[in-house]
């Protein structure tokens, strides 16, 4: 009698299957996390085919720094938050997935959308208006106002705290303190700009706390159950 073929070949492919199934079920959870990460990968390979020269021109155009902020702040706020400064993409997606889709999976695309939003903007108008006071008051080079700033890190900063609300007691004080410390040490020892912006995006991440606390119930909360026939 031939013996039946082997499983393990049919487990595996089982098993990649379910994976690829929980993966496209995750990103599909968190839209707004996914199409943003796409488009970051996106301008992060044309990035990297930019000579250095032309990479810091065509990047300051796109900064959030006080020139660009006093000429035309809406363009920059946004077009800032779709470029990556010199870096790298994989890291991005890592962050994207640990911070970024949590958020958005408990919060809602929508709620999760106005964290971003807060926090970029108005971390970047506190760093910058930081920026623009040291200048004034001749802490800082006028040449200052042209700073290279670009980026996610506010954004991501924010929905990073605003995560404090979705941890349960009393690992919640434990995720709380090391975001601030992780976030308040270069505030304390860096003190530039960035320092100021990213602590301010913490804050706001914090003030998110009405989004979170009315947060729409999980899909299994809203399901009625359909009563068994006797």
């Amino acid at each position: 009698m031939t013996p039946s073929s082997p499983a393990p070949p049919i487990r595996r492919r089982t098993t990649a299957g379910s994976w690829l199934r929980s993966a496209g079920s995750w990103i599909r959870s968190a839209p707004g996390t996914y199409i943003w990460l796409a488009a970051l990968f996106v301008t992060t390979v044309i990035v990297h085919q930019m000579s250095p020269a032309f990479e810091e021109d065509f990047l300051r155009q796109r900064s959030t720094n006080i020139h660009e902020l006093s000429q035309d702040p809406v363009r920059v706020l946004i077009a800032s938050a779709f470029w990556i400064d010199g870096g790298l993409w994989f890291p991005y997606a890592v962050l994207y997935t640990v911070f970024h889709a949590p958020a958005e999976r408990w919060l809602g695309t929508l709620r999760w959308f106005a964290v971003v939003v807060l926090a970029h903007v108005l971390a970047t108008l506190a760093g910058e208006g930081v920026l623009a006071w040291a200048i004034r008051h001749e802490h800082m080079a006028p040449s200052a106002a042209n700073t290279l700033d670009v980026g996610v890190s506010y954004a991501l900063a924010g929905v990073a705290a605003v995560l404090t609300y979705r941890i349960p007691a009393p690992w919640q004080y434990v995720y709380l303190f090391a975001v601030l410390v992780f976030y308040g040490i270069p505030l304390v020892t860096g003190r530039t700009f960035t320092d100021v912006g990213h602590f301010t995006a913490v804050l706001i991440g914090l003030a998110c706390y009405p989004l979170a606390r009315s947060r729409p119930r999980s899909r299994s909360r809203q399901r009625t159950r359909t009563p068994v026939a006797q």
